[in-house]
């Protein structure tokens, strides 16, 4: 029961970070892909049917991990208190840039809440990143369960380190660069005229530098953590989530080269969902790893909450689970096609 709930909480984590992904990535862009308020208000409204709700996700995978491992959450949450505080805010300002942007017909409000949206979208996959970063490298966890961590300190690796360090902020640029490649995709089958035309030139130039960046941090990761790359000999899942990602980064560039571009975000989405797998099955057991002694790792067997618990939590988990994944799927057929902006004074 504790190996089924790690992965469900790692699939809940990675839905998020395929649903959120592409609006993390359409806010990174659109200063860049839309010029005018019009081809603004087109990225927004693309965006607009699925950002709240995907958001949720991230509630869904915070109380699957309280649940099931409430030590690792609560270490977590205390550790990485200031970095969590960033994340929040951000979020906050994401919502808040949508939906005031075009309360005030006035260009000056109008570029603020733009530079806010754009900022905070940038900011998050850079924090989740670093967060993942963190899990792979480990944290200064004691014999109490705790750990506690200032935002950097010399950038360099080491028995009580920043949340920033050169490999933290690595995987985070990955992060960054993904979700923009990720947002894309999205943007270049959701919309048409000049903002799909921008999105298509960037969409290429960004997922060869994803696959740069995916070798770079592959390595970084197998010399901070060796014990990803014996893991990832040796476990079956990890082979299979290899196959996922490398299938969809396959189909990415298929998808980009012949103008299918449904077929790219699939792939996109499937190569973020097998990357967060394989990482998942080379960590496991270990969910929270301690850069001052192994024995003070918080694993899905010494973290993990009573088994009623656990087959209480299951129960209702495999209603709501079917609930929320045919709710976004209603939302993607009722929503298909391409997007139009919303003219002034209506909807975003």
């Amino acid at each position: 029961m504790n190996e089924l709930w790690f992965w469900i909480v790692a699939l809940m984590i990675s839905i998020y970070v395929v649903m959120d992904g592409f609006d993390f990535g359409a806010g990174i862009l659109h200063l860049f892909v839309a010029e005018t308020n019009e081809e603004r208000r087109e990225v927004l409204g693309a965006i607009g049917p699925f950002w709240d709700g995907n958001e949720v996700w991230l509630l869904a995978a915070g109380g699957a991990l309280f649940l099931a491992f409430p030590k690792v959450l609560a270490a977590g949450f205390s550790g990485f208190y200031l970095a969590l505080w960033l994340m929040v805010w951000c979020l906050m300002l994401r919502g808040i840039s949508i939906e005031f942007r075009s309360h005030v017909p006035d260009g000056l409000w109008r570029h603020f809440w733009d530079g806010t949206f754009a900022v905070s979208s940038m900011l998050l996959p850079v924090l989740f990143g670093a967060a993942l970063g963190n899990v792979v490298r480990g944290v200064p966890l004691d014999a109490s369960g705790t750990f506690g961590m200032p935002l950097w300190t010399d950038f360099r690796l080491g028995a009580q380190p920043g949340v920033l360090d050169w490999y933290t902020v690595l995987v985070g640029i990955f992060a960054l660069v993904t979700m923009a490649a990720h947002g894309a995709v999205f943007l270049a089958w959701k919309t048409e005229g000049p903002v799909h035309e921008r999105s298509k030139g960037l969409a290429g130039s960004l997922w060869g530098l994803v696959l740069v960046l995916w070798v770079l941090a592959s390595l970084a990761t197998f010399l901070v953590n060796a014990r990803m790359l014996q893991n990832l000999v040796k476990a079956p899942l990890a082979w299979a989530a290899t196959a996922i990602f490398l299938l969809g980064l396959a189909s990415v560039f298929t998808g980009i080269r012949r103008g299918r571009f449904l077929l790219a975000f699939l792939g996109s989405g499937a190569f973020i969902l097998g990357i967060l797998a394989a990482s998942a099955a080379c960590v496991y057991p270990v969910m929270l790893k301690s850069t001052l002694d192994p024995v003070f790792d918080l694993t899905a067997l010494n973290a993990s909450s009573s088994p009623h618990g656990l087959h209480a939590g299951l129960a209702w988990w495999l209603v709501g689970f079917p609930v929320a994944v045919g709710y976004s799927v209603f939302l993607f057929r009722f929503h298909r096609g391409k997007v139009k902006g919303a003219t002034e004074g209506e909807g975003y």
